[in-house]
């Protein structure tokens, strides 16, 4: 396949001058307008779309220059714009100390506010359900694994969803990217959930150009949604991060900027599997590890394409009353090029390596810019941040776990949040050695679960692969310095506790020097554990293959397949099969019924 690159071809032309600029310049806009065409036919797209240049030495670095923003009355609410990443670990951005090159997210992120004491979920779902609600998964019953596309299941339906509450005040909302909140019913697709349009996938993963997904064998279909319907239209091979930033671009074209705008754009990269345009590998030849190449050369057209759409906001007249939000969903995969270093443990795990995030916040609405938040947050805060922010209102009926975070990011003020439940899985794999005695009858230990109150953390269970992984690892130096890093949990450990604050890398376990403190926070977890709704994770429905669907993975649940209660007359017909039945069986129809067991030839 021939290498395409993300930067995509130009953004659509501006909306019509008439949007928002006053008549009597309507003639001097389109002389602009034609020179703006003309320009663009003469130079070609690169002068626009690109972004970033090619260094003679390889790297990578923003153009010079910026376009000026129309002029607009803007509207007293800003328009909110969430990128979220998948899969990038915590080393993965230019200023943690990645090799990869990362541009545009080391400006961003200089020019606004670093969030380093930042938290999400270990996986794809649990982040998403939480960011979207302000809840914990403990209450919205998504607290084990991610939602499969087979299991009939999603995000529950009587969740009031942050699109649904900014639309209550004005709003215009709009989602691009990856989904994972479920599907199997219509009622649980994103234009059903608050999205006024949806672009993008509903499953966790698939290629980056066909938008095919084989979740089993024999299970595979397409998977790309323009709002409910699938996108057979875009089924030209384009690189999934390229169509989401041209259809971004597209949205902002078309949106008056006088008029509030929510952008939830999350990108399908980095996660797996490991796809990205021919020439982004030119930059990371000297990286061994393949894996590691190919990541580096996804995440270099991730960061290009935010690139682009930060400049089509400069450019539609939004950046000026924007505030963009920059998030991993979880940590990375090692063993798919991610690198959470210095951090333990990686993605799927309660290591800090598995849930501390890449995140900022850029606007020109900061009170403080080009500084570093070591206050605490998680994701879950997002939720009530961005509706105050809009204006809006939260229901006092409605029981949160987020904050509204913004004075402390943008005043740098303290955080109202003093501890994290980053989990309670009550079926996720039982530790061996757990036990209510090692919890002090507190708590069963056996239990997986993980909770953050001010400086201390505590782990019980299982908590997940706990290695540190180096860099070197990724180097041609072999497995050898990666394995001096390894560890062997404890036998009969089944309890840990860290203090985050002075040992960010859980290298000291001090579960057994202050018991006090391990009782304390068990009894928190017990706390929280008896307001725990009960666990969604059904079993897989054959209904959901895509080869009974055209093809396509979308809503399989339909109405007539709920046990319905037969009626009177069905009842009656049935009483009377069954007596019918039994005469023949009087009268030797079925010999090879016997004692009411019927064997079948054949």
């Amino acid at each position: 396949m021939a290498p395409r690159d993300c930067a995509g071809p130009p953004p659509p032309p501006p909306p019509p001058p008439h949007a928002w600029v006053w008549p009597g310049r309507m003639l001097a806009m389109g002389a602009l307008a034609a020179f703006w065409v003309l320009s663009l036919l003469t130079y070609g797209y690169l002068s626009w779309g690109q972004g970033l240049e090619e260094e003679e030495e390889g790297t990578l670095r923003a153009q010079s220059g910026e376009r000026p923003e129309p002029s607009t009355t803007a509207t007293s609410q800003p328009h909110l714009v969430f990128i979220l990443a998948d899969d990038q670990g915590f080393r993965d951005v230019g200023y943690h100390g990645s090799e990869i090159k990362t541009p545009t997210l080391d400006k961003l992120a200089a020019e606004g506010v670093k969030l380093e004491n930042y938290y999400v979920q270990p996986i794809c779902t649990p982040s998403r359900s939480q960011f979207i609600t302000g809840k914990y998964q403990i209450h919205t019953g998504l607290q084990h694994s991610i939602i499969r596309p087979t299991q009939p299941n999603c995000l529950p339906l009587d969740n009031a969803t942050l699109p649904q509450k900014l639309k209550e005040v004005g709003y215009s909302t709009h989602m691009v990217g990856k989904w994972h909140l479920g599907f199997y019913r219509k009622e649980c697709m994103p234009t059903k959930r608050g999205f006024d349009t949806f672009f993008g996938s509903l499953l966790g993963s698939g290629d980056y150009y066909t938008h095919y997904k084989c979740d089993s064998p024999g299970m595979c279909g397409y998977d790309l949604y323009e709002n409910d319907n699938a996108a057979w239209d875009y089924d030209n091979g384009i690189y999934s991060t390229q169509m989401y930033t041209q259809r971004v671009q597209q949205i902002l074209a078309s949106h008056d900027p006088r008029k509030p705008i929510f952008l939830y754009i999350a990108y399908q990269a980095v996660h797996s599997p490991l796809q990205a345009p021919g020439r982004y590998f030119e930059h990371y030849r000297s990286i061994i590890n393949i894996n590691r190449r190919r990541y580096a050369a996804m995440l270099s057209c991730l960061d290009e394409a935010i690139n682009n759409v930060t400049l089509a906001l400069k450019t539609y007249g939004f950046y000026n009353n924007s505030i963009i939000i920059y998030s991993s969903d979880n940590g990375g995969q090692p063993t798919a090029g991610g690198s959470n270093w210095p951090l333990r443990g990686s993605k799927g795990t309660y290591w800090e390596g598995g849930i501390r995030a890449v995140g900022f916040v850029h606007s020109p609405l900061l009170k403080n810019k080009g500084t570093v938040c070591k206050e605490l947050v998680h994701i879950t805060d997002w939720y009530p941040t961005l509706i105050s922010l809009a204006e809006g209102q939260i229901d006092e009926d409605i029981q949160l776990d987020g904050y509204d975070v913004w004075e402390t990011i943008s005043e740098g003020l303290r955080s109202p949040r003093v501890d994290i439940l980053h989990n309670i899985d009550p079926i996720y794999t039982k530790a061996k050695n757990g036990s209510w005695a090692a919890g002090y009858g507190i708590w069963n230990t056996a239990i997986q679960s993980a909770i953050r109150v001010q400086h201390w953390k505590l782990l019980t269970g299982n908590p997940g692969y706990s290695d540190w992984v180096p860099p070197q690892s990724f180097s041609n130096l072999g497995p050898n310095r990666w394995h001096n890093e390894r560890i062997t949990l404890s036998t009969g450990k089944s309890v840990w506790l860290f203090n985050i604050t002075a040992d960010p890398y859980e290298r000291v376990d001090l579960s057994h020097r202050y018991p006090g403190i391990v009782k304390q926070l068990l009894r928190r977890l017990s706390q929280f554990n008896k307001t725990a709704v009960p666990v969604r994770y059904p079993p897989k429905d054959p209904r959901s293959n895509p080869r009974l669907n055209g093809g396509v993975w979308g809503p399989w649940y339909k109405e007539e397949y709920k046990k319905k209660k037969p009626n009177k007359n069905k009842a009656e017909k049935k009483k009377k099969k069954s007596k019918t039945k039994k005469k023949q069986q009087k009268a030797g129809s079925f010999p090879n019924c016997r004692s009411g067991v019927c064997h079948h030839r054949g």
